[in-house]
């Protein structure tokens, strides 16, 4: 799918939504100022959340309700500098709790990631345009 500016982005997030299935959690790829938190606040607005969206670089995880009393986390990795870090806040409840998870760069935790997680990769394209592609997680 293509974002080819802001104006876009909420239909994007709705043809990602419609693309999500079953699965529950999803990790992004892309270099810094690619978008990632743009575009999964922009998913988390169409999912109904009314909260406050934005990145968890400091928290590490952000919880939102959506107004259907669902649970979405948001996870952003940047800052850990180690595993263990992961291990400390209990990912584990996060990652298999049944709820949606959105995870910034999952490189840094690429041994956690569950085996049935849905890869998004944003791809930065000339004049602010962005490609969004998804793929299965190959460990």
């Amino acid at each position: 799918m293509k974002i080819k500016s802001l104006a876009d982005i909420s239909t994007a997030a709705k043809e990602f939504i419609s693309q999500m299935g079953e699965h529950k959690v999803f990790v992004f790829y892309g270099s810094m100022g690619a978008g990632k938190t743009t575009f999964i606040k922009a998913i988390c607005e169409e999912l109904g959340v009314k909260d406050v969206i934005n990145s968890p670089t400091f928290a590490i995880v952000n919880e939102y309700s959506t107004d259907k009393g669902g649970q979405i986390f948001h996870f952003d990795f940047y800052r850990i500098n180690k595993i263990e870090e992961a291990y400390d806040f209990g990912y584990e409840d996060y990652f298999y709790s049944g709820n949606l998870c959105f995870i910034e760069w999952p490189e840094k935790i690429s041994e956690l990631i569950p085996s049935d997680a849905v890869k998004v990769t944003i791809k930065e394209n000339e004049n602010t345009e962005r490609e969004i592609f998804l793929s299965t997680i190959s460990h």
